[in-house]
């Protein structure tokens, strides 16, 4: 088996600081309105990625200590204004790519995006092997994934409609198999990948992006 990963999950611990309860990655059940909470997985993984490289990428000023549940609402609300759902959510990679980069530049900082569809029609889609060469690439070079699952077909540990963060990836050198573990609901979930692409109805995609000329 061939196991690649950001290079430290830890960042994502979040402490919720009237409880002292553990998270790993934001909640879209933290927002405070009833939409926000049912539409903001779109938003709540770009705050994940854009946490993560904030705290990785150079010139990094954030305190490194545990993350608290307050600071992740901060900024949770503020990736919110940029990356906003539609009456749908946010349901197409494109869309999302889009938002993440008005929000990028409402901060003033450069980043670029790489997007992998698996399209609802089977012939249009990406080989399995391209899916995890994708996937290999953005987590060599210690960047957290954003899944869109518009369908979980027989992978039952998946909600459809749905955006969650990969932060590794655990295949066979065949690539007939791949076990990813994401973050979901502020918890640390295991999914079977393949079992994902051979299954779902609609697809969906994975997006990647990272601050240009500051790893």
């Amino acid at each position: 088996m061939i196991n690649r990963s950001i290079a430290n999950e830890d960042i994502f611990k979040i402490q919720d600081e009237d409880t002292q309860n553990t998270f790993y990655g934001c909640n879209q059940e933290w927002y405070t309105t009833m939409w926000q909470r049912r539409a903001g997985c779109g938003p709540t993984v770009a705050t994940n990625i854009v946490y993560y490289l904030n705290c990785t990428r150079k010139g990094s000023r954030l305190d490194k200590r545990l993350w608290t549940k307050r600071g992740a609402l901060l900024l949770m609300e503020e990736v919110y204004q940029y990356v906003k759902p539609t009456m749908r959510g946010i349901p197409t990679t494109k869309l999302f790519g889009d938002d993440v980069l008005k929000y990028a530049e409402a901060m003033k900082r450069t980043i670029q995006l790489e997007i992998l569809d698996v399209p609802k029609y089977r012939k249009s889609r990406p080989l399995f092997q391209q899916l995890l060469t994708f996937l290999e690439q953005a987590l060599n070079n210690n960047r957290p994934v954003a899944f869109l699952n518009l369908d979980n077909g027989e992978e039952k540990r998946l909600d459809s409609w749905h955006w969650v963060t990969i932060i590794s990836m655990v295949y066979t050198a065949e690539a007939s198999r791949a076990i990813l573990r994401i973050l979901d609901g502020g918890h640390i979930k295991e999914i079977d990948l393949g079992q994902w692409f051979q299954t779902t109805a609609l697809g969906g995609g994975f997006v990647s992006f990272d601050y240009v000329d500051e790893n």
